[in-house]
C-alpha cells in the first residue's frame, strides 16, 4: 500500500480499536448482569440481539448516508451514540426497571454500530482491490486487540462497582469522536457523492438492494451476503451463550470472564496481522473462507462435548498419583483452550475473505449501500440466532452448539464455486 494510503488505514484502527474496547468492556458482563436479575439464556439472547436489531435497522441508513455525504460524518455520529449507550449501561441497574435500561442501552449502541458497513466501505474507498483483503485483515486485527483488551478492562473495571465499566467505556468513547474529528480525512469521493445526489448517477433503494438479495440469491453479490449472514448469526448466536457456557459448566465468574475474552482476541490478531496476509496470497479469498468456515465450524462442535473432570481424585489415582488432583482438574481446560482458539482462527479467515469479495463485486457509488445490505442480513442473523440459541442452551446446553456448527458448515456448500463466479468480477474491479 501507499504511504497515504497506510496512514488512512492506521487512524481508522485506532478509531475501531478504540471503539472496540468499549464495546467488549460490556458485553461480557452483560449476561452476569441480567443473572443478577434473576434471567436466563433467553433474555441474555434477546439482549444481545437487541443490539443487532438496531444495528440492521441503522445500517442501509448509515451506508446510503455515508454513499451521499461522507464516510467521516456518519462514523463521528455513530461514536457519540455509542457513548450515550455506555452512560446508560452505567446506570442502569440503579433503576426500578433495571432490565427496560439493559435493553436501551443495547438498542442505542446498536444504533450507533450501524457504522460498521461504514468503516468498511472506508476501508474499500481507500485501498486497491488487490490489497482488500489484507487491509480489512488489518482492520478486524485492531478490533480484535480491543477484544483482547476490552474485556480484561471490563473485568478490572467491575471491581469499581456496577457503573465502572459503563462509565469508563463512555469516556474512551468521548475520547475516540475527539480522535476521529481531528486525524479522520473523508475517503469517499464527493465529486461522485455529490453526482450521486444530484440523481445523475443511477442509485438502488435499499429495499431494492434487499429484495435483489433475496430474489436473486445465485448472484455473487448475494451469495457473499448470504454466507456471511448465516456464518456471523450461528458464529454470533454461540458467543452470546458463552459466558453462561462458562459459567455452567467451568464455574467462570463476572470478574475472570474478561480473560476468556482476552484469550480469543489476542489469538485472532496475531492471526490477522502475521498469518491473513500470507493465507491469501497461498489460498486465495475463496478458497481461504471456506477453510476459515471448517475450522470455525470444528471449534463450534467440540464445545459441545468438552465437560470438567468430576471426580479428578479418582482420575489422579487410577493413574497412581502421577500428577495431583489439582493438576487433573486442569486437563479439561486444554481441549477448551483448543476448540475456543477455533473459533477466532475461523472467523480470521472467513469474514475479511468473504466482506473483500463483495466489496469487488460492487460498484463504488453503490458499495456503502451494499456494505449496509451486509450488515443488515447479518443483523437480522445476529438477532434471531442469539434468541433461538438462549431457548436452546436453557433446554439442553449442547445445542446451540451443535446447530451453529451445522449452519457454518451450510456456508461451505453455498460457497463452494466462489472463485469461478467471483474472480472474473475481482479482476476487472
Amino acid at each position: 500500500m501507499k504511504a497515504g494510503e497506510t496512514r488512512k488505514l492506521w487512524i481508522l484502527m485506532i478509531t475501531a480499536f478504540i471503539d472496540m474496547v468499549g464495546l467488549l468492556m460490556v458485553l461480557p458482563i452483560l449476561p452476569f448482569y441480567a443473572k443478577s436479575l434473576g434471567q436466563g439464556g433467553l433474555v441474555v439472547g434477546m439482549l444481545v440481539s437487541s443490539f443487532a436489531v438496531a444495528q440492521l435497522i441503522t445500517a442501509p441508513m448509515w451506508g446510503r448516508f455515508s454513499d451521499a455525504y461522507g464516510r467521516r460524518p456518519a462514523l463521528i455520529v455513530g461514536l457519540s451514540a455509542s457513548a450515550i449507550a455506555y452512560v446508560i449501561f452505567a446506570f442502569a441497574l440503579d433503576f426500578k426497571h433495571a432490565l427496560v435500561f439493559l435493553f436501551l442501552s443495547r438498542l442505542v449502541q446498536g444504533a450507533g454500530g450501524g457504522t460498521v458497513s461504514v468503516i468498511q466501505a472506508y476501508v474499500a474507498d481507500s485501498t486497491l482491490p488487490e490489497e482488500r483483503t489484507k487491509a480489512l485483515g488489518w482492520l478486524s486485527a485492531a478490533t480484535n486487540a480491543g477484544v483482547a483488551i476490552g474485556p480484561v478492562l471490563g473485568s478490572l473495571t467491575s471491581n469499581w462497582g456496577p457503573r465502572g465499566p459503563g462509565l469508563f467505556a463512555a469516556g474512551l468513547c468521548v475520547v475516540n469522536v475527539a480522535f476521529a474529528w481531528r486525524y479522520l480525512n473523508e475517503s469517499r469521493d464527493m465529486v461522485e457523492a455529490a453526482a450521486s445526489k444530484a440523481g445523475t448517477v443511477a442509485r438502488t433503494r435499499t429495499r431494492d438492494a434487499v429484495m435483489h438479495v433475496v430474489s436473486h440469491s445465485g448472484d455473487p453479490a448475494s451469495r457473499l451476503i448470504w454466507i456471511y449472514a448465516i456464518a456471523m448469526g450461528a458464529f454470533q448466536g454461540v458467543t452470546s451463550m458463552l459466558a453462561l457456557y462458562l459459567s455452567s459448566r467451568f464455574g467462570v465468574t463476572a470478574k475472570t470472564i474478561g480473560f476468556f475474552f482476552a484469550y480469543t482476541g489476542v489469538i485472532s490478531v496475531l492471526t490477522r496481522v502475521f498469518i491473513l496476509g500470507r493465507m491469501v496470497d497461498r489460498f486465495g479469498e475463496a478458497r481461504l473462507s471456506r477453510i476459515g468456515s471448517t475450522l470455525l465450524a470444528t471449534g463450534i462442535a467440540a464445545m459441545a462435548f468438552i465437560r470438567p473432570l468430576h471426580d479428578p481424585e479418582r482420575v489422579s489415582a487410577m493413574f497412581g498419583a502421577l500428577l495431583p488432583a489439582g493438576a487433573v482438574s486442569l486437563l479439561p481446560f486444554l481441549p477448551l483452550a483448543l476448540a475456543v482458539a477455533l473459533l477466532p482462527l475461523g472467523t480470521a479467515f472467513t469474514f475479511p475473505c468473504v466482506t473483500a469479495l463483495l466489496s469487488k463485486v460492487i460498484a463504488s457509488h453503490e458499495r456503502g449501500l451494499y456494505m449496509g445490505v451486509q450488515q443488515t442480513f447479518g443483523g437480522t442473523a445476529r438477532v434471531a440466532f442469539p434468541i433461538l440459541f438462549g431457548l436452546l442452551f436453557d433446554w439442553h446446553l449442547p445445542l446451540p452448539f451443535l446447530l451453529s456448527s451445522a449452519l457454518v458448515l451450510f456456508t461451505i456448500f453455498l460457497g463452494r464455486d466462489l472463485g469461478n463466479y467471483v474472480a472474473p468480477r475481482a479482476a476487472g474491479a
